[in-house]
Protein backbone atom coordinates (compact mmCIF):
# COMPACT_ATOMS: atom_id res chain seq x y z
CA UNK A 1 0.00 0.00 0.00
CA UNK A 2 2.91 2.10 1.32
CA UNK A 3 4.48 1.52 -2.73
CA UNK A 4 1.22 2.62 -4.07
CA UNK A 5 0.94 5.95 -2.47
CA UNK A 6 4.23 7.01 -3.20
CA UNK A 7 3.86 5.83 -6.93
CA UNK A 8 1.17 8.31 -6.80
CA UNK A 9 2.91 10.75 -5.56
CA UNK A 10 5.62 10.52 -7.74
CA UNK A 11 3.07 10.87 -10.45
CA UNK A 12 2.26 13.95 -8.84
CA UNK A 13 5.97 15.62 -8.60
CA UNK A 14 6.89 14.53 -12.22
CA UNK A 15 3.55 16.57 -13.59
CA UNK A 16 4.74 19.20 -11.72
CA UNK A 17 8.27 19.45 -12.97
CA UNK A 18 6.80 18.65 -16.48
CA UNK A 19 4.38 21.94 -16.22
CA UNK A 20 7.42 23.87 -14.83
CA UNK A 21 10.27 22.88 -17.32
CA UNK A 22 7.61 23.43 -20.30
CA UNK A 23 7.01 26.76 -19.15
CA UNK A 24 2.66 26.95 -19.28
CA UNK A 25 1.34 29.37 -18.04
CA UNK A 26 -1.15 28.61 -15.07
CA UNK A 27 -4.24 30.88 -16.07
CA UNK A 28 -7.33 30.23 -14.94
CA UNK A 29 -8.13 27.80 -17.60
CA UNK A 30 -5.50 25.12 -16.24
CA UNK A 31 -5.60 26.07 -12.10
CA UNK A 32 -8.77 23.87 -12.05
CA UNK A 33 -7.45 21.37 -14.50
CA UNK A 34 -4.50 20.63 -12.39
CA UNK A 35 -5.86 20.65 -8.99
CA UNK A 36 -8.66 18.21 -10.55
CA UNK A 37 -5.86 15.89 -11.53
CA UNK A 38 -4.55 16.13 -8.03
CA UNK A 39 -8.35 15.20 -6.50
CA UNK A 40 -8.62 12.08 -9.08
CA UNK A 41 -4.80 10.87 -7.52
CA UNK A 42 -5.71 11.19 -4.18
CA UNK A 43 -9.19 10.25 -4.55
CA UNK A 44 -7.79 6.67 -5.74
CA UNK A 45 -5.48 6.92 -3.23
CA UNK A 46 -7.73 6.65 -0.39
CA UNK A 47 -8.77 3.02 -1.16
CA UNK A 48 -5.14 2.22 -1.13
CA UNK A 49 -4.65 4.20 2.44
CA UNK A 50 -2.02 2.55 4.71
CA UNK A 51 -3.36 0.29 7.68
CA UNK A 52 -3.38 -2.25 10.26
CA UNK A 53 -6.22 -4.74 8.83
CA UNK A 54 -9.95 -4.84 8.32
CA UNK A 55 -12.37 -2.00 9.21
CA UNK A 56 -15.20 -3.36 11.02
CA UNK A 57 -17.62 -2.46 8.09
CA UNK A 58 -15.38 -4.88 6.25
CA UNK A 59 -15.62 -7.47 8.50
CA UNK A 60 -19.75 -7.81 8.48
CA UNK A 61 -22.14 -8.48 10.59
CA UNK A 62 -23.33 -11.67 12.67
CA UNK A 63 -25.51 -13.47 10.52
CA UNK A 64 -24.33 -12.05 7.14
CA UNK A 65 -22.49 -13.45 4.61
CA UNK A 66 -19.86 -11.13 4.07
CA UNK A 67 -17.43 -13.67 4.67
CA UNK A 68 -17.73 -16.85 3.76
CA UNK A 69 -17.33 -19.82 6.25
CA UNK A 70 -16.40 -17.31 8.99
CA UNK A 71 -18.89 -17.26 11.97
CA UNK A 72 -19.57 -13.48 13.49
CA UNK A 73 -20.67 -13.67 17.54
CA UNK A 74 -21.47 -10.54 19.41
CA UNK A 75 -19.95 -10.88 22.87
CA UNK A 76 -22.41 -10.42 25.93
CA UNK A 77 -22.88 -12.10 29.23
CA UNK A 78 -24.22 -14.99 28.07
CA UNK A 79 -22.23 -16.20 25.38
CA UNK A 80 -18.86 -15.48 28.03
CA UNK A 81 -20.45 -18.06 30.09
CA UNK A 82 -21.81 -20.61 27.41
CA UNK A 83 -17.59 -20.21 26.06
CA UNK A 84 -16.96 -20.35 29.89
CA UNK A 85 -18.59 -23.51 30.76
CA UNK A 86 -17.34 -25.13 27.25
CA UNK A 87 -13.48 -24.31 28.02
CA UNK A 88 -13.83 -25.34 31.67
CA UNK A 89 -10.93 -28.14 32.57
CA UNK A 90 -12.18 -31.20 34.56
CA UNK A 91 -10.61 -31.19 38.08
CA UNK A 92 -8.68 -34.17 39.04
CA UNK A 93 -10.52 -34.75 41.99
CA UNK A 94 -13.20 -35.40 39.40
CA UNK A 95 -11.19 -37.37 37.29
CA UNK A 96 -9.22 -39.41 39.57
CA UNK A 97 -11.09 -38.75 43.35
CA UNK A 98 -9.98 -38.05 46.62
CA UNK A 99 -9.78 -41.06 48.80
CA UNK A 100 -5.95 -42.35 49.52
CA UNK A 101 -4.96 -45.07 47.21
CA UNK A 102 -2.81 -47.13 50.05
CA UNK A 103 -5.30 -49.19 51.48
CA UNK A 104 -5.57 -50.84 48.17
CA UNK A 105 -1.69 -52.45 48.60
CA UNK A 106 -2.29 -56.08 46.71
CA UNK A 107 0.24 -58.90 47.66
CA UNK A 108 2.57 -59.67 44.69
CA UNK A 109 5.23 -63.24 44.28
CA UNK A 110 8.05 -62.29 46.50
CA UNK A 111 6.26 -60.68 49.50
CA UNK A 112 6.85 -61.96 52.79
CA UNK A 113 4.24 -62.50 54.94
CA UNK A 114 3.74 -62.88 58.91
CA UNK A 115 0.63 -65.04 59.87
CA UNK A 116 -0.48 -65.70 63.53
CA UNK A 117 -3.33 -67.68 64.28
CA UNK A 118 -5.69 -68.06 67.14
CA UNK A 119 -8.06 -71.04 68.52
CA UNK A 120 -10.55 -71.10 71.05
CA UNK A 121 -9.78 -73.25 73.94
CA UNK A 122 -8.98 -76.51 74.12
CA UNK A 123 -6.61 -75.69 71.31
CA UNK A 124 -5.08 -78.86 69.92
CA UNK A 125 -4.83 -78.42 65.98
CA UNK A 126 -1.71 -75.97 66.34
CA UNK A 127 -0.72 -76.24 69.96
CA UNK A 128 2.36 -78.38 68.70
CA UNK A 129 4.05 -75.81 66.04
CA UNK A 130 5.83 -73.64 68.58
CA UNK A 131 9.48 -72.77 68.58
CA UNK A 132 12.44 -74.50 69.80
CA UNK A 133 12.30 -71.57 72.58
CA UNK A 134 9.00 -71.94 73.45
CA UNK A 135 7.74 -72.85 77.39
CA UNK A 136 5.03 -74.75 78.30
CA UNK A 137 3.38 -71.89 79.35
CA UNK A 138 4.05 -69.62 75.96
CA UNK A 139 1.98 -73.06 74.25
CA UNK A 140 -1.09 -72.50 75.96
CA UNK A 141 -4.11 -71.72 74.31
CA UNK A 142 -4.07 -67.94 75.35
CA UNK A 143 -1.41 -67.70 72.76
CA UNK A 144 -0.81 -67.10 69.61
CA UNK A 145 0.78 -69.70 67.01
CA UNK A 146 3.25 -67.56 64.92
CA UNK A 147 4.52 -69.51 61.58
CA UNK A 148 7.54 -68.92 59.98
CA UNK A 149 7.84 -66.50 57.38
CA UNK A 150 6.17 -67.55 54.77
CA UNK A 151 7.43 -65.79 51.06
CA UNK A 152 5.05 -65.71 48.19
CA UNK A 153 6.64 -68.09 45.06
CA UNK A 154 6.56 -67.15 41.44
CA UNK A 155 3.16 -68.51 41.41
CA UNK A 156 1.35 -66.08 44.51
CA UNK A 157 0.92 -69.25 46.77
CA UNK A 158 1.96 -69.63 50.35
CA UNK A 159 1.90 -72.97 52.07
CA UNK A 160 -0.13 -73.37 55.80
CA UNK A 161 0.06 -76.31 58.15
CA UNK A 162 -3.69 -77.70 57.52
CA UNK A 163 -4.49 -75.07 55.25
CA UNK A 164 -2.40 -76.45 52.58
CA UNK A 165 -1.61 -74.11 49.47
CA UNK A 166 -2.95 -70.80 49.90
CA UNK A 167 -3.53 -68.68 46.98
CA UNK A 168 -2.40 -64.98 47.92
CA UNK A 169 -0.99 -63.00 44.73
CA UNK A 170 -3.34 -59.98 43.88
CA UNK A 171 -4.96 -60.38 47.45
CA UNK A 172 -4.81 -57.32 49.81
CA UNK A 173 -3.33 -58.82 53.49
CA UNK A 174 -7.54 -59.19 54.65
CA UNK A 175 -8.52 -60.91 51.68
CA UNK A 176 -5.82 -63.40 52.66
CA UNK A 177 -6.81 -63.59 56.26
CA UNK A 178 -10.28 -64.45 54.97
CA UNK A 179 -9.01 -67.25 53.25
CA UNK A 180 -7.08 -68.77 55.55
CA UNK A 181 -9.60 -68.64 58.02
CA UNK A 182 -12.15 -70.05 55.64
CA UNK A 183 -9.38 -73.32 54.79
CA UNK A 184 -8.98 -73.77 58.44
CA UNK A 185 -12.53 -73.52 59.58
CA UNK A 186 -13.77 -77.06 60.61
CA UNK A 187 -10.33 -78.19 61.12
CA UNK A 188 -9.57 -75.64 64.20
CA UNK A 189 -11.49 -74.95 66.67
CA UNK A 190 -12.98 -70.97 66.31
CA UNK A 191 -9.95 -70.56 64.25
CA UNK A 192 -8.83 -66.18 63.73
CA UNK A 193 -5.88 -65.27 62.22
CA UNK A 194 -3.66 -62.00 61.19
CA UNK A 195 -1.67 -61.48 58.28
CA UNK A 196 1.64 -58.89 58.40
CA UNK A 197 3.13 -57.43 54.89
CA UNK A 198 6.73 -57.59 56.54
CA UNK A 199 8.86 -57.51 53.47
CA UNK A 200 7.68 -56.23 49.83
CA UNK A 201 8.92 -57.42 46.75
CA UNK A 202 8.27 -53.97 45.08
CA UNK A 203 7.61 -50.59 46.35
CA UNK A 204 5.14 -49.04 45.88
CA UNK A 205 5.96 -45.94 44.27
CA UNK A 206 5.51 -42.83 41.94
CA UNK A 207 7.65 -41.20 38.74
CA UNK A 208 8.24 -37.43 38.56
CA UNK A 209 9.48 -35.99 35.09
CA UNK A 210 9.29 -32.87 33.12
CA UNK A 211 10.58 -29.37 34.10
CA UNK A 212 11.80 -30.06 37.92
CA UNK A 213 15.24 -29.97 39.06
CA UNK A 214 15.27 -33.43 39.58
CA UNK A 215 13.68 -36.58 37.29
CA UNK A 216 12.57 -38.59 40.79
CA UNK A 217 11.34 -42.58 41.41
CA UNK A 218 9.42 -41.93 44.73
CA UNK A 219 8.56 -44.57 47.21
CA UNK A 220 5.12 -43.97 48.57
CA UNK A 221 4.63 -44.69 52.28
CA UNK A 222 1.89 -45.92 54.35
CA UNK A 223 0.93 -42.31 55.13
CA UNK A 224 -0.22 -41.63 51.62
CA UNK A 225 1.39 -38.83 49.35
CA UNK A 226 0.14 -36.64 47.81
CA UNK A 227 0.54 -34.42 44.03
CA UNK A 228 2.55 -31.86 45.89
CA UNK A 229 4.84 -34.09 48.23
CA UNK A 230 5.81 -35.35 44.78
CA UNK A 231 6.70 -32.50 43.18
CA UNK A 232 9.10 -31.12 46.31
CA UNK A 233 10.80 -34.70 46.13
CA UNK A 234 11.57 -33.43 42.49
CA UNK A 235 12.87 -30.27 44.19
CA UNK A 236 9.99 -28.20 42.86
CA UNK A 237 9.79 -26.89 39.16
CA UNK A 238 12.01 -24.54 37.23
CA UNK A 239 9.47 -22.36 35.40
CA UNK A 240 7.50 -19.96 37.20
CA UNK A 241 4.41 -21.40 38.98
CA UNK A 242 2.05 -19.25 36.85
CA UNK A 243 3.34 -20.91 33.82
CA UNK A 244 3.58 -24.61 34.75
CA UNK A 245 0.54 -27.91 34.29
CA UNK A 246 0.81 -31.11 35.51
CA UNK A 247 -0.04 -34.06 34.30
CA UNK A 248 -1.07 -36.60 35.95
CA UNK A 249 -1.15 -40.83 34.00
CA UNK A 250 -2.23 -43.42 35.86
CA UNK A 251 -3.07 -46.27 34.29
CA UNK A 252 -4.92 -45.44 30.68
CA UNK A 253 -6.00 -42.59 32.28
CA UNK A 254 -4.33 -38.78 31.88
CA UNK A 255 -5.49 -35.25 32.47
CA UNK A 256 -3.27 -32.20 33.16
CA UNK A 257 -4.37 -29.31 35.32
CA UNK A 258 -2.69 -25.68 35.62
CA UNK A 259 -0.22 -25.78 38.83
CA UNK A 260 -1.79 -22.76 40.43
CA UNK A 261 -5.08 -24.59 40.54
CA UNK A 262 -4.00 -27.87 42.64
CA UNK A 263 -2.11 -24.71 44.90
CA UNK A 264 -5.10 -22.91 45.26
CA UNK A 265 -7.93 -25.72 45.71
CA UNK A 266 -6.61 -28.41 48.47
CA UNK A 267 -8.69 -31.19 46.79
CA UNK A 268 -6.84 -30.95 43.63
CA UNK A 269 -3.91 -31.95 45.69
CA UNK A 270 -5.17 -35.71 45.72
CA UNK A 271 -3.46 -38.63 46.87
CA UNK A 272 -1.09 -40.49 44.52
CA UNK A 273 -1.86 -44.45 43.68
CA UNK A 274 1.21 -46.37 42.51
CA UNK A 275 2.52 -46.47 39.15
CA UNK A 276 1.76 -42.84 38.89
CA UNK A 277 3.42 -40.85 36.40
CA UNK A 278 3.35 -37.24 37.53
CA UNK A 279 5.14 -34.55 34.32
CA UNK A 280 5.76 -31.06 34.99
CA UNK A 281 5.37 -29.61 31.61
CA UNK A 282 6.27 -25.51 31.04
CA UNK A 283 3.32 -24.16 28.92
CA UNK A 284 3.90 -20.31 28.10
CA UNK A 285 0.34 -19.81 26.74
CA UNK A 286 0.21 -16.55 24.16
CA UNK A 287 -2.02 -14.34 22.51
CA UNK A 288 -1.16 -12.25 19.31
CA UNK A 289 -2.40 -8.37 19.74
CA UNK A 290 -2.61 -6.08 16.49
CA UNK A 291 -4.70 -3.05 14.99
CA UNK A 292 -5.31 0.12 16.98
CA UNK A 293 -4.18 -1.45 20.18
CA UNK A 294 -1.42 -0.26 22.26
CA UNK A 295 1.45 -2.22 21.08
CA UNK A 296 1.06 -5.41 17.98
CA UNK A 297 3.22 -8.34 19.60
CA UNK A 298 2.89 -11.66 20.61
CA UNK A 299 2.08 -11.83 24.84
CA UNK A 300 2.76 -14.79 26.98
CA UNK A 301 -0.18 -15.41 29.69
CA UNK A 302 -0.24 -17.62 32.57
CA UNK A 303 -1.96 -21.41 32.04
CA UNK A 304 -4.08 -20.21 35.31
CA UNK A 305 -5.70 -18.37 32.08
CA UNK A 306 -6.70 -14.73 31.73
CA UNK A 307 -9.93 -12.59 30.63
CA UNK A 308 -10.27 -10.57 27.57
CA UNK A 309 -10.22 -7.41 29.78
CA UNK A 310 -6.44 -8.60 31.05
CA UNK A 311 -5.83 -9.42 27.28
CA UNK A 312 -6.78 -5.68 26.62
CA UNK A 313 -5.09 -4.12 29.19
CA UNK A 314 -1.77 -6.23 28.63
CA UNK A 315 -1.91 -5.26 25.12
CA UNK A 316 -1.42 -1.38 26.01
CA UNK A 317 -5.77 -0.78 25.33
CA UNK A 318 -6.88 1.14 22.82
CA UNK A 319 -5.32 3.72 21.14
CA UNK A 320 -7.70 7.05 21.43
CA UNK A 321 -6.33 8.83 18.54
CA UNK A 322 -6.92 5.62 16.35
CA UNK A 323 -9.31 3.19 17.67
CA UNK A 324 -12.94 1.90 16.99
CA UNK A 325 -14.31 1.44 20.02
CA UNK A 326 -16.95 -1.10 18.80
CA UNK A 327 -14.77 -3.07 16.73
CA UNK A 328 -12.77 -4.94 18.96
CA UNK A 329 -11.96 -8.34 17.99
CA UNK A 330 -11.15 -11.72 18.57
CA UNK A 331 -10.12 -14.00 15.96
CA UNK A 332 -9.79 -17.61 17.19
CA UNK A 333 -11.26 -21.66 15.89
CA UNK A 334 -14.03 -23.28 18.22
CA UNK A 335 -15.38 -27.14 18.30
CA UNK A 336 -18.77 -27.42 16.23
CA UNK A 337 -20.49 -27.66 19.23
CA UNK A 338 -19.48 -24.76 21.58
CA UNK A 339 -22.08 -22.26 20.49
CA UNK A 340 -25.15 -22.52 18.05
CA UNK A 341 -23.72 -20.62 14.89
CA UNK A 342 -25.46 -17.73 13.30
CA UNK A 343 -24.50 -18.85 9.51
CA UNK A 344 -25.79 -21.73 8.35
CA UNK A 345 -24.50 -24.22 7.37
CA UNK A 346 -21.83 -24.24 9.04
CA UNK A 347 -18.72 -24.61 7.33
CA UNK A 348 -15.85 -26.48 9.62
CA UNK A 349 -11.61 -26.97 8.65
CA UNK A 350 -10.73 -29.96 8.18
CA UNK A 351 -9.91 -30.66 11.85
CA UNK A 352 -13.93 -30.32 12.66
CA UNK A 353 -12.82 -27.06 13.85
CA UNK A 354 -15.50 -23.61 13.22
CA UNK A 355 -13.25 -20.21 12.18
CA UNK A 356 -15.09 -17.86 14.33
CA UNK A 357 -14.55 -13.85 14.77
CA UNK A 358 -16.18 -12.81 18.15
CA UNK A 359 -17.02 -9.06 18.21
CA UNK A 360 -16.84 -6.40 21.12
CA UNK A 361 -18.79 -3.00 21.12
CA UNK A 362 -17.01 -1.21 23.81
CA UNK A 363 -19.31 1.51 23.25
CA UNK A 364 -22.05 -0.74 25.45
CA UNK A 365 -21.16 -0.50 29.16
CA UNK A 366 -22.70 -3.86 29.59
CA UNK A 367 -19.82 -5.30 27.22
CA UNK A 368 -17.03 -4.30 30.26
CA UNK A 369 -18.78 -7.11 32.18
CA UNK A 370 -18.92 -9.63 29.50
CA UNK A 371 -15.13 -9.43 28.87
CA UNK A 372 -14.37 -10.24 32.38
CA UNK A 373 -15.96 -13.31 31.81
CA UNK A 374 -14.60 -14.15 28.35
CA UNK A 375 -11.66 -16.66 28.20
CA UNK A 376 -8.63 -16.20 26.75
CA UNK A 377 -7.52 -18.88 24.70
CA UNK A 378 -3.82 -19.89 23.46
CA UNK A 379 -2.94 -18.44 20.02
CA UNK A 380 -5.92 -16.18 20.06
CA UNK A 381 -5.38 -13.27 17.71
CA UNK A 382 -6.74 -10.15 19.65
CA UNK A 383 -7.61 -7.39 16.73
CA UNK A 384 -8.92 -3.51 17.44
CA UNK A 385 -9.71 -1.48 13.75
CA UNK A 386 -9.24 1.66 12.70
CA UNK A 387 -11.84 4.45 13.86
CA UNK A 388 -13.53 6.10 10.06
CA UNK A 389 -12.42 8.79 11.21
CA UNK A 390 -8.65 8.02 11.63
CA UNK A 391 -9.53 7.00 8.19
CA UNK A 392 -10.65 10.04 7.19
CA UNK A 393 -7.93 11.50 8.73
CA UNK A 394 -5.23 9.57 6.73
CA UNK A 395 -6.93 10.78 3.64
CA UNK A 396 -7.05 14.60 4.31
CA UNK A 397 -3.05 14.10 5.27
CA UNK A 398 -2.72 12.64 1.39
CA UNK A 399 -5.14 15.28 -0.23
CA UNK A 400 -2.72 18.10 1.46
CA UNK A 401 0.38 16.60 0.66
CA UNK A 402 -0.50 16.15 -3.07
CA UNK A 403 -2.23 19.64 -2.96
CA UNK A 404 0.52 21.73 -1.44
CA UNK A 405 3.14 21.23 -3.71
CA UNK A 406 0.58 22.17 -6.53
CA UNK A 407 -0.27 25.47 -4.96
CA UNK A 408 3.10 26.66 -4.31
CA UNK A 409 3.29 25.88 -7.89
CA UNK A 410 0.62 28.31 -8.93
CA UNK A 411 1.81 30.61 -6.79
CA UNK A 412 5.80 30.61 -8.36
CA UNK A 413 4.12 30.81 -12.05
CA UNK A 414 2.23 34.13 -11.52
Amino acid sequence: MTLVLAGYLNEAKILSHSISKTEVRVGKVRKPLFLLVVASLSLTACNQLPRTGPSRSEIGEPGGNRLTGIQIVDVDDAIARRLQDQHKLPLFSDRFGIEKQGMTRLVVPGDVLDISIWEAPPAALFASIVTETRTAAAASPAKATTLPDQVVDREGYIDVPFAGRVPVGGKTVQAVQAEIVKRLTGKANQPEAIVRLTQSASSESVTVVGDVATSVKMTLTPGGERLLDALAAAGGVRQPVSKMTLQLTRGQQFHALPLETIIRDPLQNIPLASGDVITALFQPYSFTALGAAGKNEEINFEAQGISLAQALARSGGLLDSRSNPNGVFVFRFEPQKALEWPSQPVATTPEGMVPVIYRLDMTNPASFFAMQGFVINDKDILYVANSPAAELQKFLNIIFSLSYPALTLIQVTK
